[in-house]
């Protein structure tokens, strides 16, 4: 590799955390500036009128984390 031309593949694994990390919040610094595709609309809307219907489960958090560790920490 060129050493005048870094690669962040040359980074250490927490400096490329921190550059996803940082990466991120960039991003949500301005969230109008993501774009959103018509099926994700579509089905954010369906998520919202079963909710709102009641049709729909919600979890807690802490629920919801429990139920990740018994699936993947077997």
């Amino acid at each position: 590799m060129n050493s005048a031309h870094p690669s962040i593949f040359d980074l250490s694994s927490s400096e490329k955390l921190q550059l996803v990390e940082d990466l991120w919040d960039d991003l949500a610094s301005s969230p109008e500036e993501i774009p959103v595709r018509e099926w994700q609309k579509k089905e954010l809307n369906r998520r919202k009128e079963n909710f709102e219907k009641g049709s729909s489960s919600v979890l807690s958090w802490e629920k919801v984390k429990q139920n990740v560790h018994k699936q993947y920490h077997r």
